[in-house]
């Protein structure tokens, strides 16, 4: 699908120089002299490099759709991560480093969509939160208020995060898959 430059938004991936790109920052610029403008910071969904671009209105660029199919997560095996397709039921092995610090997050019978380009698997969608243990932390201070203030905490899956002071150790927590941040506490 053809889109013009100016229509680039955050998230859009798009096929240039014969890669796949997704933009991570768009900024529109009018300039008192000249015609306007669509700076666009772009990553490479392939191999990471990044790339600031300008696109002007009438240059047009190609809008890539990719197939969102639902996984599950079996297990890990060496340095690969094995997720099984919903609805056909064949397996795909993925490198750790393909998920990156994702990783972490992945339990045993975990929905996640995989996102492929012509057959070939691209990115990989974790669910927004998840729920997990507090493993280790401070105790809890009798008295001590939530206002403006964290302790440092280590989850049941190792990931290192901030809770407010009245969390202690056990307690199940919604946690942020995006950045690993506290959500609430989980019912």
């Amino acid at each position: 699908m053809k889109m013009n430059g100016n229509e680039i938004r955050q998230g859009n991936i798009i096929k240039h120089q014969d890669s796949l790109w997704i933009a991570v920052k768009c900024n529109a610029v009018k300039p008192g002299k000249g015609g306007a403008f669509n700076q666009v910071e772009l990553k490479n969904i392939l191999d990471g490099r990044k790339l600031n671009e300008r696109f002007r209105a009438a240059e047009t660029v190609e809008k890539v759709r990719l197939d969102q199919k639902p996984h599950t997560y079996l297990f890990a095996e060496d340095d690969m991560l094995v997720f099984m397709n919903s609805e056909n039921y064949e397996q795909i092995r993925l490198q750790s480093e393909f998920v990156g610090d994702s990783a972490a997050y992945l339990t045993d019978s975990m929905e996640v969509e995989v996102e492929f380009y012509e057959d070939r698997p691209i990115n990989i969608a974790l669910p927004a939160q998840v729920v997990l243990e507090v493993a280790e932390t401070e105790p809890v201070v009798k008295g001590q208020t939530a206002a403006n203030s964290f302790k440092p905490a280590i989850l049941s899956n190792g990931v290192r995060t901030a809770v407010p002071p009245f969390v202690g150790e056990g307690e199940r927590l919604i946690i942020n898959t995006e950045d690993g941040s506290y959500v609430k506490r989980a019912d």
